[in-house]
């Protein structure tokens, strides 16, 4: 019997979870006559990770889709506006920084606006030139006025959020106005059909749980995937390091103390720091190789990172609580298997850079809902479909993060110097870097429609860490460089006008809790 597909199962709270709920659940009539049934199940005993607090802008329409009020979001999550990310002394140790902002070049959908920018590449940087975002992330200013309204920008932006708050407010939103069903239990067996799916899951206090299609969002452990199908694990710690972070919240130094309107990345001899602003405090970590260091001597560096500005409430940079956590990074090597798929860290996880996890989970999550197959037989033509496509996505960001290492020229020890070494590289990833020595990456590099790193990504990356391609003397019939001088020029020009009137990143969040406050007394 080929059943209609009707019931979901989720396996696992958190971000992912919840996400995936939340993304169905918007998109379909849940849990009445003629909809579909969604249930997540999780356990009171395992506790989410609480790390991964960067987004994408594509967090934005996720929200706004799920009918998620975007001040409510910003008050609850303790979050704040992100425009990007700062890297600083990946290239050579000798304070230099540079930008990946979240806009595109000027003109990106008229012409290839680099190869008229590399002329003037030691008078201003790339992301200058080009984008108003970098000197914005000078200043922490916020990417909209108050007056914009919800959702709405002045430069685009995605958020920094306090992921255990963040799946709290998913959760109430999900449950009260969604429809999901939530179910806390704990899975004690996962019980197959004859032909080998998963036919439901049996829970302590519920008894049998049943569905017709199963996401595991069960985290590392991959219940559903890893242990009960036994999918293969992918490492790629062949070409990505890191295997070990050490996270910390550490409160700023007063209650008006600046928020950075970009996530911080600042390179070390065995990894890297990030330095998430949120609200009321920051959230830092040092991700690292475990064969370039210790823990000892990670544990130290991370702390000597904090240490310089005495925070409010600290006396003492010891008091501030360090976790550890140990991963492999890596993906299976199918993503949906029978009536099984895996979103989340149940699917791979890769070192933070770039913050891609939240994203991914946006992107899977929405390919199911959009692409629900009607029942089991039409499930496999999906199946198939969702691997060949999240196995290309794997795929480009272990090649984009690659990248970022590949291009420094710091030799200040053998984990930089390891990082370059060409049996690291992938092999797709060398055959771009030769070709990008005479041309810059375009659309031809990139051919999916919805790639997770498109052309401009690399653009800012490449020429932020000192990449300068030897471009052919070749003469064209269409002669753009006006056009793109005038656009340079009037990107200027935009920039200079939105530094006079954008409020801060702590600015705009004071005024949201003012009108917050005086909406309520109204």
């Amino acid at each position: 019997m080929n059943s209609v597909l009707r019931k979901i199962t989720i396996l696992g709270g958190g971000s992912a979870g919840w996400l995936s709920a939340g993304i169905i659940a918007a998109e379909h009539l849940v849990n009445e006559k003629s909809g579909i049934e969604v249930t997540l199940i999780e356990s009171s005993d395992i506790a989410p990770l609480g790390v991964g607090e960067g987004t994408w802008p594509s967090m934005r329409a996720t929200l706004k889709k799920m009918g998620i009020s975007e001040t409510e979001f910003i008050l609850e999550c303790d979050a704040s506006f992100k425009q990007g990310s700062r890297f600083q002394a990946w290239i050579n140790n000798h304070n230099d920084y540079y930008y990946h902002p979240f806009s595109l070049p000027v003109g990106h959908e008229k012409l290839d606006i680099a190869p008229f920018w590399l002329p003037y590449h030691e008078k201003i940087s790339f992301a200058d030139a080009v984008c108003v975002q970098s000197r914005l992330g000078d200043k922490n200013l916020a990417p909209k006025l108050i007056s914009s309204g919800e959702y709405a920008f002045n430069a685009n932006y995605a958020y920094h959020l306090d992921a255990g708050k963040f799946a709290v407010l998913l959760r109430e939103h999900c449950v009260e106005r969604l429809g999901v069903k939530h179910v806390v239990d704990h899975v004690t067996a996962v019980n197959s059909t004859s032909t080998g799916d998963i036919a439901s899951l049996t829970t302590k206090e519920n008894g049998d749980i049943t569905g017709d299609l199963f996401i595991d969002c069960s985290g590392a452990a991959s219940v559903l995937l890893g242990k009960h199908f036994k999918v293969p694990f992918l490492s790629k710690k062949d070409v990505l390091f890191n295997d070990t972070a050490l996270a910390a919240q550490a409160p700023y130094d007063s209650p008006e103390s600046p928020i950075a309107s970009f996530t911080v990345s600042t390179a070390q001899t065995a990894g890297w720091i990030w330095d998430i602003g949120l609200q009321s405090r920051r959230g830092i970590g040092y991700t690292y190789s475990s064969a370039h260091t210790t823990d000892e001597q990670a544990e130290n560096i991370l702390r000597k990172y904090i240490s310089p500005t005495p925070s409010m409430g600290v006396q003492n940079k010891d008091e501030i609580l360090v976790r550890k956590l140990s991963f492999e990074p890596g993906h299976r090597e199918q993503f949906w298997y029978k009536n099984c798929v895996a979103i989340g860290v149940s699917a791979g996880f890769i070192e933070p850079l770039e913050a891609s996890a939240l994203a991914l989970i946006e992107l899977s999550a929405k390919m199911v809902s959009d692409q629900l197959p009607a029942d089991r037989r039409a499930m496999d033509i999906v199946a198939r479909r969702f691997n060949e496509k999240f196995l290309y996505r794997w795929q480009k960001i272990v090649e984009f993060l690659k990248l970022h290492y590949v291009l420094s020229q710091r030799s200040d020890s053998d984990y930089w110097l390891d990082n370059r070494k060409l049996n690291t590289v992938p092999d797709s990833l060398q055959d771009m870097l030769a070709l990008w020595r005479y041309q810059s990456p375009n659309k031809y590099d990139f051919p999916q429609l919805e790639e997770l790193f498109p052309s401009a990504s690399f653009q800012y990356v490449l020429y932020g860490m000192g990449f300068i391609p030897e471009l052919p003397e070749r003469v064209k019939r269409k002669d753009s460089r006006d056009l793109a001088n005038k656009l340079i020029e009037e990107n200027i020009q935009h920039t200079k006008q939105l530094m006079a009137v954008l409020p801060t990143n702590r600015g705009l969040v004071n005024k949201l809790k003012q009108y917050h406050r005086i909406g309520q007394a109204l």
